[in-house]
């Protein structure tokens, strides 16, 4: 399975294209299934792909909340905070915070919550323990259920707060 990480230099938007009615039904459908009904808030709003790099990212009403890895969309961190998603997370110590934050896959002692309805190979979004604010989006490398008190990774990192994508300037 191949990963992109968004690390380096800025990103570039290569083509905007508005999406038509029934792939933004679609898109809206597949991500409503994986993180729940707060993404039926999108549903009057204007989305368009961008081609920036290597990757296609979803503008929704010029900003960038949504974004495709290998043929699955995850919420952008900045989406997930317009949206207020609440589902597949995994919570993480203090302790992890400046490791996950700098691009750190999430290792399983520093999990203190973890949603158990999420399965291997499932989006994550990944918020610290205090104030419950998001700080990166990845792919479960196990079941939610045994991330918390296991030992190795848990979750591969993605996107992070203060990546390219992060720092996006449309």
């Amino acid at each position: 399975m191949m990963y992109v990480f968004f690390t380096g230099d800025q990103l570039k938007i290569k083509s905007r294209v508005q999406l038509r009615k029934s792939a933004k039904a679609q898109l809206l459908g597949d991500i409503g299934s994986i993180f729940g009904d707060e993404v039926e808030k999108l549903d009057n709003c204007k989305f368009e792909t961008a081609n920036i790099d290597d990757m296609s990212l979803i503008l929704v009403d010029g900003e960038p909340l949504l974004f495709q890895v290998n043929g699955t969309y995850f919420p952008t961190v900045k989406g997930v905070l317009e949206l207020g998603l609440m589902k597949n997370i995994i919570t993480v110590d203090s302790g992890a915070v400046r490791f996950v934050v700098n691009g750190a896959d999430i290792m399983c002692p520093g999990i203190v919550a973890a949603d158990p309805d999420v399965s291997e190979n499932d989006p994550v979004i990944i918020i610290e323990e205090v104030h419950n604010k998001p700080l990166a989006i990845g792919i479960s490398l196990m079941e939610g259920a045994e991330m918390k008190g296991n030992k190795g990774k848990a979750v591969k990192s993605i996107h992070y707060v203060g990546d390219k994508l992060w720092n996006l300037d449309i």
